[in-house]
């Protein structure tokens, strides 16, 4: 086979090498690969039926055509495994603890609360902090960073234990997927009066796949029909099996409202990390970790909450979070007091970043700010190509008519703007799951914390676009200008309330679906004939009513005879009337049609809009 020939220019053809791109790669990054003209390699796009320019971001689909037309294989680097070989360029490794084997100390476990909605998670979190308020804070006031610590006694020596408080397993998940390991050890919540539900299921699941070990704690015991022993026998089927039974899950019967056996839950996380896990960490190499969750606080500008998962953290550091950056100014725990320094398993709020990180993002410290920045920038870059990438559709020339015509597939455009970017990242996930059939699609432009703002509603306009603001208002003009242009601005504080809300707008966008209801039914006793209007049925309503301008069907002998007939003149004696109950006499005239008989029975129906499951 010849290599591709543009313009006369032969083009140099591989043999099956491999070439690794990034997510997001251009022609020119390929073309750089393989020594060739990227405007032949434009060319080479165009006869395979696609436009595409030079420097333009493609998705992974066209590099791989373009790599089968000129006999390559492409290897598309995943973000993590770019990530890493640009830490590399700086010299610096990430995800492993420096130094040797006694250099390492325990850490404190780091703890995720996971289960079914209305079980009792939010309940748990906040009746573990109210057990282990320290005397002499004020009042017990704590501020929500998205993690705290708790200390509690087992053998009598003090253990302390690191939760994460953020929306369920939705961002669990969004931090795996970026490879993140950010939990040792789930909770799973069962409430003892509802057992198993799907949402505790998909809470395993999740679990299950992170390789995390998994405590159970079995709330409301204390509710009329709480019946714990269910719960043990439930989770057993989907490889839980409880200690007693013979197994290595710990189950603790719990109750969050009445702050019963909370110690007993805390014991049994710390035996289970003994058990399972060896938690150690070097304190004395440059801290390393992850982001959990940020905001943008209008007094101080960007802030994390970062966990701290090797080394220690001071104020003064110079660190790298995603594409953020900056010195650490200043730091604070889950009770607002400054902290000098974090330790590994310890989650501080970092004050001093340039923009607001992602949750799940990695951050480092290194040496220098010049440093920082430019790993900061090349991640950026890499995040823009690949969303520019994502965004761009590939039309051929095969289908280029079937994606124009209008109505074919229907599209909701969002955007979301929340006050922190665990919030957002869990909700786009979820409202990105929702399926209501091939006929509707869901896209979400743009995504960030932070005010709705003009620029938000200027997109927004331009795109058909709703906006969602969770937690967060429209800030200055940007309400008076949403409501000038008619962009729908939605507010929500509750998740499950935004995704069941948009999943109903999906639904609003279908197509609709008709069933028919049947009205009533008409015996005819008797046929008169009228030269003006054909002949009318003398009739006794059998069932329900009969109404006029409805749909009927003619039935003979218990068989269908007529289809699609309509109630064109419905008369009781001398007046016409709009409908005839069950149990009375009159007329009816079936328009054109005129093949009745004594005896016939006329069913009348109407088709009614059906609301989508």
């Amino acid at each position: 086979m010849q290599a591709p020939s543009v313009g006369g220019v032969m083009l140099p053809r591989g043999n099956g090498e491999t070439i690794r791109l990034s997510r997001g790669a251009s022609l020119t990054d390929f073309a750089e690969k393989i020594n060739a003209n990227p405007a032949s390699l434009v060319a080479v796009m165009m006869n395979l039926g696609e436009m595409v320019t030079a420097t333009q971001s493609v998705s992974d689909e066209t590099l791989q055509l373009l790599a089968g037309e000129m006999n390559y294989e492409v290897q598309i680097v995943s973000p993590e495994e770019e990530d890493r070989e640009l830490l590399e360029s700086f010299d610096i490794e990430f995800g492993e603890d420096e130094g040797d084997e006694e250099d390492l100390v325990v850490r404190p476990p780091v703890v995720t609360v996971m289960g079914h909605v209305d079980h009792g998670k939010t309940r748990l979190l906040d009746a573990i902090r109210k057990t282990n308020v320290i005397a002499g804070e004020a009042g017990g006031i704590t501020q929500h960073i998205g993690a705290y610590q708790v200390s509690t006694e087992v053998n009598d020596e003090e253990r302390r234990i690191t939760f994460i408080d953020t929306p369920g397993h939705e961002a669990f998940t969004a931090m795996r997927a970026r490879g993140a390991k950010s939990t040792d050890i789930a909770i799973l919540v069962v409430a003892a009066n509802d057992g198993v539900m799907p949402q505790t299921v998909e809470a395993l699941n999740h679990a299950k796949a992170a390789d995390v070990p998994i405590v159970v704690a079995v709330n409301k015991i204390d509710v009329e029909g709480a019946d714990p022993t269910k719960v043990r026998g439930q989770l057993t089927e989907y490889g839980l099996v409880a200690e007693e039974y013979g197994g290595d899950t710990m189950f603790v019967d719990i109750s969050a409202k009445q702050g019963l056996h909370i110690d007993s839950l805390l014991e049994a996380v710390v035996l289970t990390a003994d058990a399972s896990l060896d938690l150690r960490a070097n304190p004395a190499q440059d801290a390393q970790g992850i982001s959990i969750e940020s905001r943008l606080d209008r007094g101080r500008g960007a802030v994390a909450t970062v966990l701290v998962q090797r080394g220690t953290l001071r104020v003064g550091d110079t660190m790298v979070v995603g594409d953020a950056y900056g010195r650490v100014r200043a730091m604070l725990d889950d009770n607002g007091n400054n902290v000098a320094e974090a330790g590994p398993s310890t989650p501080v709020q970092v004050l001093g970043l340039t923009n607001v990180p992602g949750a799940g993002d990695n951050f480092l410290v290194v040496d220098e700010d010049r440093t920082a920045r430019q790993i900061a920038e090349k991640r950026a870059a890499r995040e823009r190509n690949a969303a520019f990438a994502k965004r761009t559709r590939r039309v051929s020339l095969e289908d280029l008519d079937k994606v124009l015509k209008a109505g074919e597939v229907q599209q909701l455009n969002l955007i979301i703007k929340g006050d922190a970017s665990g919030s957002v990242e869990a909700l786009e996930s979820s409202l990105l799951q929702l399926d209501v059939g091939e006929e509707v699609d869901i896209r979400v432009l743009h995504r960030g914390v932070g005010a709705v703002t003009e620029s938000d509603i200027d997109l927004a306009m331009g795109s058909d676009a709703i906006v969602i603001g969770f937690n967060v208002r429209a800030a200055g003009r940007a309400a008076q200008m949403a409501e000038r242009e008619g962009v729908d601005v939605r507010y929500y504080s509750v998740i499950y309330q935004a995704i069941e809300e948009i999943e109903a707008a999906l639904k609003g966008m279908l197509k609709p679906e008709y069933e028919e209801v049947e009205l009533g039914t008409a015996e005819i006793r008797e046929v008169f004939k009228s030269s003006k209007l054909g002949n009318i049925a003398g009739v006794l309503i059998r069932s329900g009513e009969v109404k006029r301008n409805t749909k009927a069907r003619l039935i003979r002998d218990g068989k269908v005879v007529a289809e699609n007939l309509n109630i064109e003149g419905l008369r009781r004696f001398k007046d016409d009337v709009t409908e005839i109950r069950e149990g009375y006499e009159g007329g009816i005239n079936l328009g054109n049609f005129n093949d009745i008989k004594v005896d016939d029975v006329i069913a009348t129906y109407e088709m009614r809009e059906k609301p989508r499951a």
